[in-house]
């Protein structure tokens, strides 16, 4: 299975929605909060071509999006194949 890095915020409910999607495939996943720390939150803003929201979510090399992105390729039936070595 590829890494998988989520950048999140403890108050984000769309952080929770994604890491319980990624929790429930048995995806293990490296949590990374920008909430206090403002050198992580720029890493993630350019990692993430300016997005300034969380969660942020990579697969690998892949640039997934946001929570709604992860689900979307979920109902889509791509997540696990873009999950899959």
């Amino acid at each position: 299975m590829k890494p998988v890095e989520i950048y999140t915020s403890p108050l984000c409910g769309f952080c929770h929605a994604a890491k319980r999607l990624l929790t429930s495939k048995g995806v293990n996943f490296a949590e990374v909060d920008v909430s206090q720390d403002p050198e992580r939150k720029m890493e993630m803003m350019q990692r993430a071509n300016g997005g300034r929201t969380v969660p942020q979510i990579f697969i690998g090399d892949v640039y997934v999006g946001g929570s709604d992105d992860l689900h979307a390729l979920e109902r889509a039936g791509k997540l696990d194949a873009l999950l899959a070595a």
